[in-house]
């Protein structure tokens, strides 16, 4: 059975390009556009992981991820942020709130698919 993987990002071409990646590594996955359609997904069906952009209309990924843990039915759902965000504070803050790994863009597909590997083997 397919890991189900859950991407959150506000740019629909992005979602596509991480999408198609994703099914050819193997997994099922989900789309939503923003932190508020992401946490209705991820706390109302199973996911492996879950894949967020930090900075997004209507919550952003930080706030995402806190809420995320604050959930009693998706708390242990490893969450790799990806973002174009590289600053040290931002990073820190993301993964004091629960992130378990941070990636900048661009990154490289093996890359992602290293970091997942490591978080849902």
């Amino acid at each position: 059975m397919a890991k189900k993987i859950l991407i959150i990002d506000d740019s629909a071409v992005f979602r596509k390009v991480l999408n198609l990646q994703l099914k050819n590594a193997g997994y099922e996955t989900t789309e939503a556009n923003d932190g508020v359609e992401g946490l209705a997904k991820a706390t109302s069906a199973d996911f492996n992981l879950i894949i967020c952009d930090v900075n997004m209309p209507n919550m952003d990924g930080l706030t995402f991820v806190g809420k995320v843990r604050a959930n009693e039915k998706a708390r242990f759902i490893p969450i790799i942020m990806l973002t174009t965000e590289s600053q040290e504070e931002k990073k820190r803050k993301g993964l004091e709130a629960g992130a378990k790994a941070w990636l900048v863009k661009p990154f490289s597909p093996d890359q992602l698919l290293n970091a997942i590997n490591k978080l849902i083997t």
